[in-house]
């Protein structure tokens, strides 16, 4: 019997603006029919550096370990921008990866991005230009937002601040992160999972449909 499509959500999170997108993000995907779980990053940082910026804690979420990467058919990362990069918490991950580069299973994944940042011009896109050559690397095929008529209202809103671009969703949090995600924001990462777990779902039954002729 086939198995169904397979998509994680990887994200690295302080102030949960990235987890409140990825909830949204996994609604999508579920919404699709989809197998999805989501994990987090290992945190590097020190207790007393947490203590020091007032993080909250961690979601409870399982720590995603670089083999597990290979047991999805497409994984939507999420994380903030850290000088219009990903955090190194973010690239020690992706950095731990040699054994499956070397295997080559990483190959024919598909992979997505969406952000945080404190500001509108603080990185959204730059983050995603700079994720990519990863999934270039490993053989990953990057799958943008775009512009979708069903986001017009959003992307395009002038009236008001609204995050993401088409890398990605996006949450714009303000240098001291207290501004919350808005429903906006919330609304373009939903369409963001929905959209990567349809696209998902139909490689995969066309894969499985491939392999059946051949047997």
């Amino acid at each position: 019997m086939s198995q169904p499509a397979k998509v994680y959500v990887v994200i690295y999170t302080v102030y949960h603006h990235v987890h409140k997108l990825a909830i949204e993000v996994q609604k999508g995907l579920e919404s699709t029919g989809v197998a999805t779980k989501m994990f987090q990053v290992q945190e590097t940082l020190p207790e007393s550096v947490l203590t020091k910026i007032k993080a909250p804690p961690k979601p409870d979420l399982p720590i995603i370990q670089p083999e597990q990467l290979t047991e999805a058919d497409g994984i939507l990362f999420g994380f903030p921008t850290r000088f219009g990069s990903m955090p190194s918490q973010v690239k020690g991950l992706l950095d731990a990866t040699g054994a499956q580069y070397a295997k080559g299973a990483l190959i024919g994944k598909f992979a997505g991005t969406f952000f945080s940042t404190a500001s509108q011009h603080g990185g959204q896109e730059t983050t995603a230009l700079t994720s990519i050559p990863y999934f270039v690397h490993q053989g990953m095929t990057y799958v943008p937002l775009g512009y979708p008529p069903a986001l017009s209202d959003k992307l395009n809103n002038m009236s008001e601040i609204v995050g993401g671009s088409p890398y990605g969703a996006g949450a714009i949090a303000s240098n001291d992160a207290s501004r919350d995600v808005s429903d906006k924001e919330l609304a373009i990462a939903h369409y963001q999972g929905k959209n990567f777990g349809e696209m998902i779902r139909a490689y995969v039954r066309g894969r499985n449909a491939f392999n059946t002729e051949l047997k």
